[in-house]
């Protein structure tokens, strides 16, 4: 099959998705000798519009897991304004060392039902964005090289094949239910409402509100989240003065939860 050009597609308040994605996009396109195009829709702007593909197109689309599926905030956006129209996809998803759950599945159905025909898909461990010691250090040089070999795969896979292959068998159920926060109790844990505090450290210098993939943070008094927070901490990670801060007892007791309960190295996954 001939490749006319290779995209990277991907939701990345916090970053590492956008590594992932542009790391895995950029050896595809190096691997078919065509151009590499970045869409990056991580912020309200750039999901304003239509991104239209065509027969010829690869695309690497890639998405963060909250809660064991794709953002429910981002779900619209995929299913609406994302058209496959005949062009090849390789589905990833990023998550905070506990697990992927169906996020992957998720992703490959709104794919499938947006015109794409998936060749590969993958779930990459990473630090997790509510913790500085959770999956430390994530991705590093073992989960590039596990990148590279999805890359390699769907490369080869894409050159031999003479027709349209069959969609890689991925685990997991797109319909299921998000996973349902604990604490360290045992117990659900929710915290949906939580909001970003800032402390008195802040400067008003507005990184945040700029930053911020809803749009809910308040350019003109950044403590004024006024909109939805989705929890993506990219507010708390970019502040340059570390002013940015959770104290949702919900929140916290869960976080303590992974802490203690997730620290083994999470597996990466990838199906061609």
């Amino acid at each position: 099959m001939n490749i006319h050009k290779v995209y990277a597609l991907y939701f990345s308040p916090a970053g590492t998705t956008r590594r992932m994605v542009t790391t895995l996009a950029n050896a595809l396109a190096e691997s078919f000798g065509v151009s590499l195009e970045t869409v990056d829709i991580t912020l309200p702007a750039a999901r304003e519009g239509m991104q239209a593909f065509a027969d010829g197109d690869l695309v690497v689309c890639g998405s963060p897991t909250y809660a064991g599926k794709l953002p429910n905030k981002l779900l619209p956006y995929w299913k609406e304004r994302v058209k496959g129209n005949g062009a090849l996809a390789v589905a990833l998803v990023t998550f905070g060392n506990r697990a992927f759950d169906n996020s992957l599945a998720e992703l490959c159905a709104c794919l499938a039902d947006d015109g794409f025909h998936t060749v590969g898909a993958g779930a990459f461990a990473c630090r997790h964005v509510f913790s500085e010691t959770l999956a430390e250090g994530r991705p590093d040089a073992d989960d590039f090289a596990e990148l590279a070999k999805l890359g390699a795969a769907v490369a080869t896979r894409v050159a031999k094949a003479n027709e349209l292959p069959a969609p890689p068998a991925v685990p997991g159920d797109a319909a299921a239910p998000y996973y349902t926060p604990l604490g360290m109790d045992g117990a659900p844990k929710n915290f949906l409402k939580a909001k970003p505090k800032t402390s008195d450290a802040c400067v008003q210098c507005g990184v945040c509100a700029a930053l911020c993939p809803m749009g809910s943070i308040d350019p003109n008094d950044v403590s004024n989240v006024t909109g939805v927070c989705i929890k993506c901490h990219a507010c708390v990670r970019e502040c340059p003065m570390g002013a940015k801060f959770f104290d949702d007892e919900a929140f916290l007791s869960h976080k303590a939860m992974l802490e203690h309960n997730y620290e083994r190295r999470a597996k990466d996954e990838w199906f061609t």
